[in-house]
């Protein structure tokens, strides 16, 4: 059964013009694309007041691409993520593709997320290309969504509940929802797969006095982070950064006497050169004793000779 005219798309054809600039890209050319690049983004408005709505980077380097079955291809692998926000609310997205010197994408991953409060959304596209053409993959999860606090019965009583909503769509249309509900020490009491007639809950009341504290945490075993593929991670990141770097230049911009201080210490470590620059430091930014005054009592002698009395005037001038 062949699609609705209107649903047909031609696939476009190569132009000659096209093929010849293909041929044209030779070694030397890709070693140019072979970069790491981050850009920020400002209002085009008052780039000086306006806070950057969103950051793009890119990674380009020579990397082995290894399928199984086959030996490993000399390939391009290329990196690229933004972040931001669509209509106030934050976004992200990944892209990540291994690419032949002949510029044939031989696997290309794309990840987009949007940061919604009540139900994130995130969309995969994954495309593989092989002898007998190339396969898509198009995923859509949605996060956990709450449902707020609400009143369950645990044994024969009642307790306060937190209710989470977790949904979960696959690519035939299929979707499954279950609501899981937590007591306030964490314990899960009820959890329930909408439209399923299995229903599992706590009916144990004596779980309810507990505080929660005190029981030991389960171990995990420790797995590799990778802050820079990580989305969130890298965007806290940043943001630190960020917010580290405005909070110094605004307190050296409080004391200016901070560049004196350093200029007077270095150009007495240059000058003396000790073998040991730490214990000099010390010494030199120890608190210093005030020296003991000569005239620190009112009662206290001159310590300078008083100046000779002065000559009566000659001839009554």
């Amino acid at each position: 059964m062949e699609p609705p005219a209107e649903c047909q798309q031609e696939t476009p054809t190569l132009t000659e013009a096209a093929a010849e600039f293909l041929r044209r890209i030779g070694p030397g050319e890709l070693e140019r694309c072979l970069f790491a690049e981050t850009l920020e983004g400002v209002a085009a408005r008052d780039r000086a007041r306006a806070r950057w709505p969103g950051q793009w980077w890119l990674v380009a380097r020579w990397a082995p691409y290894e399928r199984a079955g086959e030996p490993a291809r000399r390939c391009l692998l290329v990196r690229a993520g933004s972040r931001g926000r669509q209509d106030g609310v934050p976004s992200s997205g990944t892209l990540k593709a291994y690419v032949t010197p002949q510029l044939e994408t031989l696997e290309q991953e794309e990840l987009e997320r949007l940061e919604l409060q009540a139900q994130p959304v995130e969309r995969r596209t994954h495309i593989v290309s092989h002898q007998h053409g190339i396969t898509v993959t198009k995923s859509l999860q949605e996060g956990e969504r709450s449902l707020g606090v609400q009143w369950q019965a645990v044994g024969s009583a009642e307790a306060e509940v937190f209710v989470i909503e977790r949904a979960m769509h696959t690519i035939t249309g299929v979707s499954t929802t279950w609501h899981s509900s937590f007591l306030p020490n964490g314990r899960l009491a009820r959890l329930e797969q909408v439209g399923c007639p299995m229903l599992v809950f706590l009916q144990d009341e004596s779980v309810l006095s507990e505080t929660g504290r005190g029981e030991p945490r389960p171990l995990f075993p420790k797995q590799p982070l990778d802050w820079e593929e990580d989305i969130q991670l890298r965007s806290w990141f940043l943001d630190r950064k960020e917010e580290l770097q405005a909070s110094h230049a605004a307190y050296i911009h409080r004391h200016p006497e901070l560049w004196v201080l350093l200029a007077d210490f270095l150009q007495a470590l240059l000058l003396q050169q000790p073998h040991d620059p730490v214990s000099f430091a010390a010494q030199f930014f120890a608190p210093q004793e005030p020296p003991s005054s000569l005239f620190a009592s009112s009662g206290a002698a001159n310590p300078l000779p008083s100046p000779p009395p002065p000559h009566p005037p000659a001839n009554g001038e």
